[in-house]
């Protein structure tokens, strides 16, 4: 299946998937030109990075799948504050992505289809979901600002990588760095939930983001050890 087709579908789940937002949240215009434009934006990305001689592969499809619905979710986070009733359709919707986070893992291993690309696409959209899922948190007031520092501090890596070369390298699997990543997102998703309290949220966001600091510590501290010979082995 040529890459376009699976694009477009991707597109029409998103348009399928704003649809019933709307009609369920009547979330303001805005929200459905995020969509799009955030949409557009993973397109380009994945249209940049992709060879062009291979099949997408229904590992990276999964991927394709619960990025359209995280798109969704971080195109209404700066709105949830209008959302009042829908928000535990909100946090369904999110606690959904969540649990779709690792189809794609068994389907690549099911196919034999893992590779660099599709562990990029995966990680760059559990980036891009705990950033909304900040946004959220956000604008319920249930923190301050300094909750956008848990979605943040992954881009900020990622721009420190343009300049520090020995960033670069490859990091070797780590069960500490993606269980720092499952707590990011279930304490997120916890915070926007109606009977949760600020200073519960906060006390938890606070933990979760002493976490990911520490965790972050321990990777640029193994990264700077070897950032003159690149030994990752």
């Amino acid at each position: 299946m040529p890459l376009a087709l699976d694009l477009v579908w991707g597109f029409g789940l998103v348009a399928l998937f704003c649809a019933a937002t709307g009609w369920l949240t009547q979330p303001p215009v805005l929200f459905y030109f995020l969509a799009a434009a955030l949409y557009l934006a993973a397109c380009a990305l994945i249209i940049r990075f992709w060879p062009e001689t291979r099949d997408f592969g229904w590992a990276n499809r999964a991927t394709l799948l619960r990025g359209s619905l995280v798109i969704v979710l971080v195109a209404l986070a700066p709105f949830a504050d209008h959302l009042t009733d829908s928000l535990w359709l909100y946090g369904w919707m999110a606690l959904l992505a969540l649990i779709l986070d690792g189809v794609d893992g068994k389907v690549a291993r099911a196919t034999g289809s893992q590779s660099e690309f599709g562990a990029r696409f995966d990680m760059e959209l559990d980036a891009l979901f705990i950033l909304g899922l900040s946004v959220a948190v956000l604008a319920l007031g249930k923190a301050g600002p300094w909750v956008l520092a848990l979605g943040l501090i992954r881009y900020a890596f990622v721009v420190a990588t343009h300049f520090l070369d020995w960033l670069n390298a490859q990091l070797p699997e780590s069960f500490r760095r993606k269980t720092v990543c499952v707590w990011q997102i279930v304490t997120l998703l916890v915070a926007v939930l109606p009977p949760v309290n600020a200073l519960f949220a906060s006390i938890t966001l606070a933990t979760a983001l002493a976490l990911l600091v520490w965790s972050f510590f321990l990777d640029i501290h193994w990264l700077y050890q070897r950032r003159h010979h690149h030994d990752v082995h």
